[in-house]
Formats: structure tokens, sequence, C-alpha cells
């Protein structure tokens, strides 16, 4: 199928001279497909240095990687799924950030007395953080989305091209799958708790 950017030809002449290490060739692949890339990135991530961020990490790694480059096969479809893999990390890392700024802030203020409660808290979140992690691509994002970033379902459509019904199967999915791996490990996690607050005493 021809690229809508450029003939389908030329692009595969770029990718052979980008896959020799040709600078002007991968320059050029950047001004094609850079824009598109960008506003993609920011419609989800909802920053501008964050997007910008992302986007040069995108074509770092396309460089980087460039050996792996098949030219028969869509370099669009393999931009964007390189890009897309990037936001994943990106909100994966961010949600990381955030549940070990919370956790930090309750253990500043409740040094001694919830020792326990804060320890079975953060052994939740982080059970959860897990169980989300290993959710199919598409449905990792929306939930992220709607229930870590708190945006409504319409934002989410619009933002990721698909129907509110959509949004809404995968929200129910992800939550009895988030639900069924907590379920399965907690009573684990409660023993190991057990044991490191004996230890502390």
């Amino acid at each position: 199928m021809t690229n809508r950017f450029i003939p389908q030809e030329y692009e595969k002449e770029l990718l052979s001279r980008i896959r020799e290490g040709d600078v002007k060739a991968f320059e050029h692949i950047y001004n094609i497909y850079s824009s598109k890339l960008y506003g993609s990135i920011f419609k989800i991530v909802k920053s501008a240095s964050v997007t910008e961020e992302l986007l040069q990490d995108t074509f770092q790694r396309i460089w980087e990687h460039k050996r792996n480059i098949d030219i028969d096969r869509s370099f669009k479809s393999y931009i964007f799924t390189i890009a897309r893999n990037l936001v994943y990390d990106y909100f994966n890392k961010a949600s990381k950030q955030k549940l070990l700024e919370r956790y930090l802030q309750a253990k500043e203020e409740n040094a001694a007395p919830g020792f326990r409660h804060q320890l079975e808290e953060k052994e939740s979140e982080l059970l959860i953080e897990r169980a989300v992690h290993q959710l199919p691509p598409q449905r990792k994002l929306v939930y992220t989305l709607c229930k870590i970033e708190g945006r409504s379902y319409e934002d989410v459509s619009k933002t990721l091209g698909i129907s509110v019904s959509t949004i809404s199967d995968h929200i129910v999915k992800a939550t009895k799958s988030i639900k069924a791996y907590y379920l399965s490990k907690s009573l684990v996690n409660k023993t190991i708790i057990t044991i490191v607050v004996l230890l502390q005493m």
C-alpha cells in the first residue's frame, strides 16, 4: 500500500540508505514523519515538552536499530508502534513516580504508628500497578488514561480514535483482570507483610 506521505518506492530507497547509515536519508524521513507523529503523541500525553522528548526518543530508537528496518513492511506502522510503546513506558514511569511520592509523604507524616498500614497500602498499590502492566497494550493505555490520569471516556475516545463503548469494554475487562490478579497475589503479600512487621518489633 502506498504511503500517503511519499511514494512507496522512494521511501524504500530512503530506508535502504538509512540501514547503511546515511544521515541525510534519516533527516529526510524525520522531516516526513515528525509532524504527524508529534500530533499523535501530543493528543495522548497533553504536554509539549514530554511530546518532544518522546518524539526524539522514537527517532533515536529508529537510528540505533536501523539495521532492523524491514523495507518491505510498512515503515509508518513500525515507527508509530515504537512511539506508542514509548508512550506506554512514559505513563508507567509516571504512575510509579506518583505512587512513590504518595508513599514517602505518608511515611513522613506517620513514621511510627502507621507502619503496618503504610506497608500494606504500598503493597496494594504495587500489586495494582503490576496488574495494570500485564494488561494488553491498548487496554493498558485506555485504563491508564481513564482511571489513572482521570480523563473522560469521551476525551479518550477522541484521542485514540475508538468508540466510547469500546473504551467502556476495555475498562470493564481491565478492572476484572486487575481484580483477579490482585486477589491471587494479595494473600501471599499479606503474609510477607506480617513477617516484616514482626521483624520491626
